[in-house]
């Protein structure tokens, strides 16, 4: 009941209204509804005095029991005790006016008697009683009222309700539209599939007819190849290359088709984003170099470091792209009997191996990727069978390659291996970068052995060109050619032996000693600098045969500035009476002319040897060998989420149902989120690592990025993530005592689980945006803190000022608790608390509000945003492996 104070003794003190209320509990278990507060045990009131709207004190009442007649009811209670609130009014405003401690001495009996006609009350105590006379304080214009349950009432009335039966709990929207999306995903999946089967199936049962002729001979040219790069762009974030756009390039009258740069003006134009570069000074790395390899001979390039060996190797195997820079000059091969395009391997100077695997099963992984679809599984393994006979490698056919961690091969048993890796799936052309380097002299003597007899095969004779450091003179006279450089520039082009010696010495350079070591004395005389041979060319020691032979096809190809191996692979080469022409790839069909020759692959050509479904099957297959022999990360997982699972699940036990037990239930929410944010950490690294065996393999056209990415995504999310994330939550939901309904634990596991994957995606996308992982995994950990202060936990989201709030919705955590809390809210969860001797049992969907900050219905919506943030962060892992993952050089 609520009474106004109307006492003259009080209104000469405190002119202004006063109003006492009253609550007394009769049976807290009669309570109408769990939400309505119910204070104290059966028997219990509570009263509370306000001056002009302000509490003043209050006082409890126990052991009430009451009496009624026609008109009046009287409560006669055995304890009373009172409290003031300081500083109010009533109890220390002002010195004069302070009832402090007469209100805190308030004791003993209480009565309490209500005439329901005239709406009056008096609040009987001995000590109100003493200064106000026996009828105490008169309480005046009364209000009563009551809850009970509607039973009761009915009971009352004589109402029997009806009994309605059960039906079963209707979905909300937000469940429909989310099963909606799942069935749409798991249907597109499934079409997905069944496509893939589809065209698996017809490229195995179709044999290849536009393969390379058995037999063909095919060789290699380069006229005036010059290399210039600026000063700037290595310290940019965003690569060069890539960037421009192949123009296409008219041929002259000499058909060799001219390499240009993007204006073709001989100038780069800037990009946009970026200052221009015209005060700054190009340096040139090769300057007009020209030489020609035929089938079955071996060139070596020498030279001192900083000559641009590696720079020429990169340019003669389409790699040009990977290094930035600007290439111009003309580089071909020479087609001798059939068409097709040409096939051209290239072994780099770092063996880059996948270390799980033995030695057959690396080469029959190529041997799947490289060769065609049509190809039977047993012509795959005879051919890894007889390239590791052929390479010497049948002693450790079934060791593993081993890494950085675990010991395996030696090193010229990786450089053989690496060979193998370009020649399973047969090459016309081999380019090698330092293939000895690194090694001992009988290792660097085997290799150097391998390389001389693929190029001598009588019958597949391949071109080989190989830049070479310091060789012996055993390994220099293997090779049939020998192409010298100094600074950028070709000191000699011609055949190897003592030719490059009586060549030089006839231009005036000091003579060698007898004895001495022929490619020692030729590296010397580069170091000191020797005049370049004009035009390219030694003219003294050319004996071999004219590199513009009528007879054979010379098949030019682009080398522009961007213009990675992958995109020149797709161009369309044409022979009209014998000239070529480079075209781009367009929408508009293209018609065969009489006369008309197509080397290469247009854009209705498949790109890859394999279809993309087997692509990903030997990508899983791969990843699944590399889970079985390394367990330590899996086990690793599973162990911190296991012990960190029982850690959490002790440290907050079966909390309570009081505000700060509701806290600590949050805060174990917060813990969870916290652990799978650190744990996903794994991602980054494990990206990191295998990023340049993914570099190496895409250059070498081995898979499309959309496999490797369906392939590392399956057997990285699901093993390292979602298991792990499983048990923690297993574990800490059950001994911290949330709520034990299951469709509740289910709704918290979706959360849980489509958080650890947007923070995976998260670092995936760090890892292939950042070459320095150093620099991913710092802002990772930034982001982290960033996203666990605006996750709500330690800040009240609605606090925080306005000019950093918005700063809250790009905390994917916040999404992750918010969801968790009004999971468990939405249980029904009760607080039951005591405040300053004042019981509290109220709803845990206000206390959230008040301390987090969170909305009661903000569930789906998190569950959508979560979603949302798959999808951008899947798209973005997508666009930075297309265009940053790629190799550099």
């Amino acid at each position: 009941m609520s009474c106004a104070v109307i006492n003259p003794t009080l209104q000469a003190l405190f002119p202004l209204s006063a109003n006492l209320n009253i609550l007394r509990t009769l049976d807290p278990s009669l309570s109408p509804t769990p939400n309505v507060t119910s204070f104290g045990a059966a028997g219990s009131a509570f009263a509370q005095l306000f001056y002009d709207g302000v509490e003043q004190f209050y006082c409890q009442a126990g052991g009430c029991k009451q009496t009624a007649t026609n008109d009046t009811t009287d409560w006669a209670c055995t304890s009373l005790k009172c409290s003031c609130r300081p500083g109010t009014a009533f109890c220390g405003a002002q010195t004069n006016t302070d009832l402090t401690n007469i209100l805190n001495s308030l004791s003993g009996a209480l009565g309490v008697s209500c005439t329901s006609s005239t709406a009056v009350c008096a609040f009987k105590q001995s000590l109100l009683q003493a200064v106000f006379g026996s009828g105490g304080l008169g309480l005046s214009n009364c209000v009563f009222g009551e809850c009970v349950r509607q039973s009761v009432i009915d009971s009352a009335l004589g109402i029997v309700p009806e009994v309605v039966a059960a039906k079963g709990e209707s979905l909300s929207g937000g469940v429909i539209a989310g099963l909606a999306v799942l069935g749409v995903i798991v249907l597109g999946a499934a079409i997905l599939l069944a496509w893939g089967c589809v065209l698996q199936r017809r490229a195995r049962a179709t044999r290849n007819e536009k393969q390379a002729a058995a037999g063909r001979r095919v060789g290699v040219e380069w006229r005036n190849v010059r290399y210039i790069v600026h000063p700037s762009g290595s310290g940019s974030l965003f690569p060069v290359g890539g960037l421009h756009r192949r123009n296409a390039v008219p041929v002259g009258s000499n058909s060799v088709v001219e390499l240009r740069d993007l204006e073709g003006s001989g100038g780069e134009k800037p990009l946009p984003s970026l200052p221009s570069q015209a005060n700054i000074k190009s340096k040139t790395i090769l300057s007009g170099l020209s030489g020609s390899v035929r089938p079955g001979q071996m060139l070596a390039i020498l030279g001192p470091s900083g000559a641009g060996k590696t720079t020429l190797i990169g340019i003669l195997a389409g790699r040009s792209g990977a290094m930035g820079g600007r290439v111009s000059g003309d580089v071909g091969f020479t087609v001798d009997g059939g068409d097709g395009r040409v096939k051209v391997g290239f072994v780099d100077q770092t063996d880059i191996l996948p270390p799980n695997l033995t030695v057959t099963e690396a080469l029959l992984f190529a041997a799947k990727l490289k060769l065609p679809e049509s190809t039977p599984p047993a012509e795959k393994l005879a051919r890894v069978e007889h390239v590791i006979r052929q390479l010497g490698l049948s002693e450790v056919a079934h060791s593993r390659i081993g890494g950085t961690t675990e010991r395996g091969l030696s090193g010229g048993e990786r450089r053989r291996v690496s060979i193998a890796l370009e020649i399973v799936a047969g090459v016309e052309v081999l380019i090698l970068d330092e293939p000895t380097s690194g090694l001992d002299s009988v290792s660097a003597a085997n290799v150097a052995r391998v390389l001389a007899e693929l190029a001598h095969d009588p019958e597949n004779p391949v071109a080989v060109i190989a830049s070479i450091h310091q060789p012996s003179s055993r390994l220099y006279h293997q090779f049939d050619q020998i192409l010298l450089l100094s600074r950028g520039e070709q000191v000699y082009f011609g055949p190897g032996g003592t030719v490059p010696v009586r060549s030089l010495e006839s231009r005036g350079v000091r003579g060698m000693e007898e004895g001495y070591n022929v490619a020692d004395w030729l590296l010397e005389v580069a170091s000191e600098g020797a005049q370049p041979v004009s035009g390219g060319y030694d003219h003294t020691a050319r004996t071999r045969a004219s590199v513009y032979d009528p007879n054979v096809q010379t098949n030019f190809y682009d080398h522009e500035h961007g213009i990675t191996s992958e995109k020149r692979m797709d161009g369309t080469m044409r022979y009209r009476g014998g000239k070529p022409s480079i075209e781009e790839d367009s929408d508009q069909s293209t018609k065969e002319e009489p006369g008309m020759v197509r080397v290469g692959r247009g854009k209705g050509g498949q790109k890859y040897a394999a279809t993309f479904l087997t692509q990903v099957q030997v990508l899983c297959s791969r990843e699944w060998k590399n889970l079985k022999r390394d367990k330590t990360l899996f086990f690793m997982h599973l162990a911190v989420a296991t012990i960190l699972g029982i850690f959490t699940g002790g440290l907050y036990f079966k909390v309570g149902v009081t505000i700060s037990g509701f806290q600590n239930r949050v805060g174990s929410l917060f813990f969870m989120g916290s652990l799978l944010a650190f744990s996903s950490l794994s991602a980054l690294y494990n990206l990191v690592e295998v990023r340049p065996l993914f570099a190496r393999e895409r250059a070498g056209g081995y898979y499309s990025p959309a496999a490797w990415l369906v392939s590392r995504v399956l057997f990285d999310v699901l093993p390292l993530r979602i298991i792990p994330t499983v048990v923690l939550a297993c574990i800490t939901y059950w001994m911290v005592g949330l709520s034990p309904e299951a469709a509740r634990f289910f709704k918290a596991l979706l959360v849980l689980v489509l958080y650890a994957l947007a923070m995976t995606l998260f670092n995936f996308l760090l890892a292939s945006s950042f070459r320095n992982g150093g620099v991913a995994i710092l802002l990772s950990a930034l982001f982290n803190l960033f996203t666990m202060t605006y996750a709500g936990f330690f800040v009240n989201l609605s606090a925080i000022p306005p000019v950093l709030r918005w700063l809250q919705y790009f905390s994917i955590l916040k999404y992750l608790l918010e969801a968790l809390a009004v999971n468990e809210v939405g249980s029904g969860l009760m607080i039951q608390d005591t405040l300053q001797g004042v019981p509290v049992n109220v709803s845990a969907g206000l206390i959230m509000g008040l301390l987090f900050g969170f909305g009661e219905n903000n569930y789906y919506r998190d569950v959508l945003i979560l979603f949302a943030w798959i999808v951008g962060l899947g798209a973005g892992v997508v666009g930075m492996v297309y265009w940053r993952l790629r190799e550099v050089r």
